[in-house]
């Protein structure tokens, strides 16, 4: 904030930039809206990353079976993990230097001046406010797995939830977010352990071969252009780590906590990614995964039964 603020300063001092003015105000206006430094670690920013991509483990990343198959999801995931893990080691640097709580519309502004940071902020804004959809959609899945509901009334009454859980107060919603998070982290870990025994290679590609596509084999079913259309889906297995550096000015050292904290968080959720990704498909078949609605649940229930106390608990 004391970075922002001098930036405030700068231009208004100098003037309209890019059609862009700002009013100055007195240091203890911005020095009273800080964040409260020290309040995370690098285990907790660490925590954050994990819980804020861990549902596109459970749904999401099996649909781009349908698009490329297992080969095609493969290097689809290969490529985004890349992309996010070169993203994660620049964000690691960046929020280091700049630990504002504007994460990626600080860095932008800073770098590419008022417009720039606007219409960055304009595109994080739109990823958090669609992403919440799409886990809703998620968990619709895996209630009807459960109870047998699925549908608007699922949707409607997470959003209620968990806006209510945030309307009770910061606090609240991160000690519940973190309980969930860690109930998530111990269900996939049971799901490994569950379907690890009943791992087949074959499973990964038993997709039909589309024949018309270029290049299609087992290892590719829909050909070289599967790859490109499942890059979307993969994306689900690392989507909103960027979102560790929002809290880059609670952190208590952010040149030395940040880097730790979401580095970390990458590599859990890479390996995260891994298993599931290699685990799902290959017990249960990637054909039946392709379109599952809860897959980790759909893959114990194929190996284990309906109703089976490991696809209860997931």
């Amino acid at each position: 904030m004391a970075i922002e603020s001098n930036q405030r300063t700068t231009d208004a001092a100098a003037g309209p930039a890019g059609g862009v003015d700002y009013e100055s105000v007195p240091a203890d206006y911005l020095a009273a809206r800080q964040l409260k430094k020290g309040a995370a670690g690098w285990v907790l920013l660490a925590g954050l990353g994990v819980s804020y991509v861990i549902s596109g483990d459970y749904a999401g990343w099996n649909l781009g079976l349908a698009q490329g198959g297992f080969g095609g999801m493969l290097i689809a995931t290969l490529v985004m993990g890349a992309m996010y893990l070169c993203m994660v080691l620049t964000l690691a640097e960046l929020s280091a230097a700049l630990p504002t709580a504007g994460g990626g519309y600080s860095f932008a502004r800073r770098a590419l001046g008022p417009w720039g940071g606007y219409l960055t902020g304009t595109a994080i804004l739109l990823e958090y406010a669609l992403a919440p959809a799409a886990i809703a959609v998620f968990i619709g899945g895996y209630v009807n797995a459960l109870v047998g509901i699925d549908g608007w009334v699922v949707y409607l009454g997470s959003y209620l939830i968990f806006v209510g859980i945030h309307l009770w107060g910061v606090g609240e919603a991160l000690k519940t977010m973190f309980v969930i998070s860690l109930l998530a982290v111990l269900a996939i870990g049971v799901f490994a352990v569950g379907m690890a025994p009943h791992f087949d290679a074959a499973n990964l590609f038993d997709i039909t071969v589309n024949e018309r596509a270029t290049g299609a084999s087992a290892f590719l079913p829909e050909g070289y252009i599967g790859v490109w259309a499942a890059l979307p889906f993969a994306i689900w297995l690392f989507l909103a780590v960027e979102g560790v550096p929002l809290a880059a000015e609670e952190a208590a050292d952010p040149a030395r906590d940040m880097p730790r904290g979401i580095i970390t968080a990458m590599l859990v959720l890479i390996l995260f990614g891994a298993l599931v990704l290699a685990l799902a498909p290959g017990g249960a078949g990637a054909d039946f995964m392709k379109d599952h609605g809860a897959p980790l649940v759909g893959a114990l229930e194929a190996v284990y039964g309906e109703g089976s106390a490991l696809a209860a608990f997931v």
